[in-house]
């Protein structure tokens, strides 16, 4: 019998490498850019095409390699990091395995242009499929140039799993965001298509953040820095107003290396309980620097995820950090021992206290039921009692609170016959109750009805909604005075590829350079000079549901929107509007659910209550 193991071929072995190493275009930006950092550039530039799938190229201005370097690097575990194994231990470069290049090679078209200050000429090298088909002296600057051209040119399947490009575009951003905050002292730009997406002047880190997140962060951050024997950490955190309902503002740097933690993220949220809701993520950008010894980043094939020799002190570090930064910059409450010179003028305070003063006080109903037989709570209810000028406040009328549902949907009364029989009285007729600003209670002969009005809203909405992208799309009010609004380049990019289906939702907008865009029109049912709030909200949620990927991208900018807009709890509605949003709600093809399966409403029969009561 012949032998039938056999050592793979290059080409096939570095393809498999790649499939670690490369799984989409932001893969390889991610390691060439971390490549033209370790050459000691101060200046990199990223330029890419068609989302990185046609092209993706690093020039630098680093030191360079010589010619039989150039060669080197493009072969398996060739690196100029590693010498023995107790280098593994005491990592402090970005790149170390010598695993890129040779990956990149296997499965996209590579030029590389390099020279080193003290040579006369660079080298030029062509390498297609892991062999090279040129190789060249070439006259340039010193630095480095690599180019990639047509991503998984040779694995099609591969080719045929990558996302839409601008999909693909967001991920190429998170990781150039990624690698730009980690050096504030180097000057980082891209470019897609000819467009100059990020241009990031060499500066502090405040100034670095700033210039990535948006200007609306610039007097938002609070400082975080702490020395210790054990650590040093630093950075900033957003002020609570700042949190948002997703994590994208979040990032974490050990030894200047991007990191995931939910164990340090968990760390920092401790340090804003009671700062923020719980729904919320603050933002914040932590360096920890710490021993490369007391830390193994060999964990993952993306050095992503790390592991502490002792998790316990660094999350106890970064908790205690981040408290010691709000409370130094006043950001938790305290209690305010200062005294407000405006109570000394009361006359409450300048008049003497005479026993007039002090008989009239103890002998009132108020003074009395807070102080006999130790009846704090109670409150006498007699018309007699010093409260009688008090009363609540009254109801907003009718016109004042535009209706949520009378423009959206015709009341279909026959359609709630599903849960309502004939003989039960019609929602134009029933006695609505409100109660607690939350729910709705509607009797019928059977028993009643407990309908949650947030849930039943988005119920609706998001049947509306769906019906617009459908082919019937909302229509559009032109605004008198376009508003304009200005997002993070992540969230244009966003905002760009959800444009169709928001025209069929009555938004029109239109770009109005990098990262801003004109509000042209908005839903004609939506309340003017709210849109910049709404479209913000809508992204934030969006965002919410981007890491779910059973949703396609319209589903879920359907959910987001019906879930943004949908009115909250703590919101009073008139019996006209509680009698629409019951007629729409049972007018929906699922009327008894969310879209995420929340039920809108729960069923009450009268013999379960009089069993209850012992009738």
């Amino acid at each position: 019998m012949p032998d039938i193991i056999q050592l793979l071929p290059d080409n096939i072995a570095n393809q498999i490498a790649a499939g670690e190493v490369i799984q989409r275009p932001a893969s390889a930006v991610k390691e060439l850019l971390e490549n033209a950092v370790d050459a000691g550039a101060d200046e990199i530039k990223l330029i890419i095409n068609d989302a990185g799938k046609a092209l993706i190229q690093v020039i630098d201005n680093g030191k360079g390699m010589s010619e039989t370097d150039a060669r080197m690097a493009f072969e398996r575990h060739a690196t100029s990091k590693i010498k023995n194994i107790d280098d593994l231990f005491r990592i402090k470069t970005m790149g170390f395995r010598g695993e890129a290049l040779a990956s990149i090679a296997a499965v996209a078209q590579v030029e590389l242009k390099t020279k080193r200050a003290e040579d006369h000429t660079g080298v030029y090298i062509e390498i297609e499929n892991s062999v090279v088909k040129k190789q060249e002296p070439i006259a340039m600057e010193q630095g480095s140039s690599i180019a990639m051209k047509n991503l998984f040119f040779n694995v099609p399947a591969r080719r045929n799993f990558l996302k839409s490009n601008p999909s693909e575009l967001r991920h190429i951003i998170d990781e150039f965001i990624r690698v730009a905050m980690s050096f504030p002292e180097i000057f980082f730009s891209l470019s897609s298509n000819g467009q100059q997406v990020f241009h990031l002047e060499r500066g502090s880190l405040k100034q670095r953040i700033v210039q990535i997140l948006g200007s609306n962060y610039n007097a938002k951050l609070v400082a975080v820095q702490e020395k210790t024997d054990y650590l040093n950490i630093m950075g900033f955190v957003g002020k609570p107003e700042t949190a948002k309902k997703t994590r994208g503002d979040q990032y974490f740097f050990v030894n200047n290396r991007f990191i995931k933690s939910a164990y340090l993220n968990h760390a920092v949220m401790h340090a804003f309980d009671e700062l923020i809701a719980k729904d919320s993520f603050p933002m914040y950008a932590l360096f920890i620097d710490l021993e490369p010894s007391q830390v193994d980043i060999n964990v993952h094939p993306t050095k992503q995820e790390i592991k502490f020799e002792d998790e316990k002190i660094v999350y106890a570090f970064v908790q205690s950090a981040v408290k010691h930064a709000l409370a130094q910059f006043s950001i938790t409450p305290t209690l305010d021992f200062e005294l407000d010179a405006g109570i000394q003028q009361l006359d409450a305070v300048n008049k003497p206290y005479t026993e007039e003063v002090k008989s009239s006080a103890a002998s009132s109903s108020l003074y009395q039921t807070f102080t006999q037989k130790n009846q704090a709570h109670k409150v006498e209810k007699t018309g007699g009692s010093s409260l009688g000028h008090w009363r609540p406040e009254p109801k907003p009328a009718k016109g004042e609170m535009e209706s949520f549902y009378g423009k959206e949907f015709p009341a279909q009364s026959t359609t709630i016959q599903t849960v309502l029989s004939q003989k039960d009285i019609s929602f134009a007729d029933a006695d609505l109750l409100q109660m607690h600003n939350a729910y709705i209670i509607v009797q019928n002969e059977k028993g009643y009805l407990l309908v949650n009005q947030q849930n039943a809203h988005e119920r609706v909405l998001y049947e509306r909604f769906s019906n617009a992208v459908d082919g019937k799309a909302i229509a559009t009010q032109s605004s008198l005075f376009p508003a304009t609004i200005e997002l993070s380049t992540a969230d244009a990019v966003l905002l760009k590829e959800l444009l169709p289906d928001l025209h069929q939702l009555g938004y029109l907008l239109e770009p109005f350079g990098n990262n801003t865009f004109v509000i042209q029109g908005t839903p004609a049912d939506l309340t003017q000079g709210n849109e910049k709030t709404a479209l913000e909200k809508m992204l934030e949620q969006y965002k919410h549901f981007s890491s779910d990927l059973k949703y396609s991208r319209r589903e879920k900018l359907l959910r987001s929107m019906a879930l943004q807009q949908s009115i909250r709890t703590g919101t009073s509605l008139t019996k006209k509007e509680m009698q629409s949003l019951l007629s729409d709600l049972f007018a929906c093809a699922v009327p008894n659910s969310t879209p995420n399966g929340k039920p809108t409403y729960m069923s009450f029969k009268k013999e379960e209550l009089d069993k209850m009561f012992g009738r």
